[in-house]
């Protein structure tokens, strides 16, 4: 590709400077195709470990290995080309000790090519991210609802809403915030809350069920095009592909068993052999 063409990712420092400015635009990706499309709209594009319930099935996240998480971030590097990649630290690779966390996240970064981790920050978080940051690795955190910790909360519920929670949360905050975090994900708290978070934080915050205040908004791509049933209360649905896929799914079949499909247009037929040369 020639100097003109080049498309440069974005960067922690350009992240860094949108705080206070014009929203940062974040989505989830999992595979080439997406990625490629939202590139051209998205800053930041997360590879969650929401991919555990969204793509493989599973009642949580918990059970997201090392392993998924490369292989996802993989194939979103190669589907984007602009959009600043940060992939998800799965539960149980970072919480034990500070190596266990650099040796994990040195080994996603070399093995993806992206640009930064996500820990979810609890009381530990501060240390890790600090010796993460201190190491080279961009580190992103992620307070108030925490789906990894969903065991311990007994279910996926706001957070923030009672005066114990609201300082919990805060001082997760700060926390992350001055151990070097470059950006902090709020998730399902109370909206007030994350209006503190991010007036008090030096670096940018990405609400997800939290304020249009936050310095940007994120949403699971998949809620947000209306691919499930269901979704949470914090997602809008800009898009019903439910119904189409299967509006679309259900055409096929009905063309498969009625033998309209495939037609002339979709089938080869014998070539005709070449004139014979004088």
């Amino acid at each position: 590709m020639s100097k003109q063409t080049r498309i440069s990712r974005k960067t922690v420092k350009d992240i860094a400077a949108a705080k206070g400015g014009e929203p940062l635009v974040c989505l989830t990706a999992y595979d080439a195709p997406m990625a490629e499309i939202m590139d051209p709209h998205a800053d930041l594009i997360l590879v969650g470990d929401s991919l555990g319930m969204v793509v493989h099935g599973l009642p949580s996240t918990v059970g997201v290995t090392m392993e998924m998480m490369i292989l996802h971030g993989q194939a979103v590097m190669r589907g984007s080309q602009q959009a600043f990649v940060v992939v998800d630290m799965p539960f149980g690779s970072y919480e034990t000790s500070e190596d266990q966390a650099f040796l994990n996240a040195a080994r996603i970064m070399k093995e993806t090519g992206c640009q930064a981790v996500k820990i979810e920050s609890g009381a530990y978080a501060a240390t890790q991210i600090a010796h993460l940051v201190e190491r080279g690795i961009p580190v992103m955190g992620h307070v108030g609802l925490r789906p990894q910790a969903i065991n311990v909360d007994g279910g996926f519920r706001a957070k923030g809403r009672t005066g114990s929670e609201r300082d919990i949360v805060l001082n997760e905050a700060r926390a992350a915030d001055r151990a070097g975090a470059f950006a902090i994900v709020i998730e399902g708290v109370a909206r007030d809350l994350a209006d503190e978070i991010t007036a008090e934080v030096s670096c940018p915050t990405i609400g997800i069920g939290a304020s249009a205040s936050c310095d940007g908004q994120v949403l699971v791509t998949q809620d947000m095009l209306g691919l499930f049933d269901w979704a949470p209360k914090f997602v809008r649905r800009y898009g019903d592909l439910r119904t189409d896929i299967d509006a679309a799914i259900g055409k096929f079949a009905a063309d498969v068993r009625s033998r309209e499909f495939p037609g002339q247009a979709e089938t080869y037929s014998l070539r005709k052999p070449d004139a014979k040369q004088p």
